[in-house]
């Protein structure tokens, strides 16, 4: 890696250079043989546009590209103060969860009066199912 004057770095990219070069070729070959298929006899308005497309993804591949190695030789940033990030959620942040005592569950003796009728209906149930078999 060379280092610039400006403390960016350069760096050898073949390999992608080459992939660039290949895509934006073949978008641009796909755009020319559409637009050879809307000039052809049985051509139709859908190949104009696709001839018209193939160039705007041959243009994307190379912006992409462009992008790809500014955000990569961009110098680094500086750390973030470490004073300034929160190390733990507020105790008051998120809602307090209810609490569930043993007397709310039971309810009242309506209630647990109910329960025990169906209780007794089920056990008969059960009884009944047993004498039956």
């Amino acid at each position: 890696m060379d280092r610039r004057g400006d403390g960016t770095r350069t760096r050898s990219r073949p390999a992608l250079i080459l992939l660039v070069v290949v895509a934006a070729a073949g978008c641009l070959a796909l755009g020319w043989w559409q637009w050879e298929r809307f000039e052809s006899s049985t051509g139709s308005g859908q190949n104009l546009g696709y001839a018209l497309q193939w160039p705007l993804f041959a243009a994307f591949v190379v912006f992409a590209y462009r992008r790809f190695v500014q955000l990569e030789d961009a110098p680094d940033e500086p750390p973030v103060d470490a004073e300034a990030e929160p190390t733990e959620i507020p105790a008051d942040l998120l809602p307090q969860r209810p609490t569930v005592t043993p007397a709310d569950t039971l309810g009242s003796d309506s209630d647990s009066h109910t329960l025990k009728e169906y209780n007794r209906y089920l056990a008969e149930l059960g009884r009944e199912d047993r004498s039956s078999s």
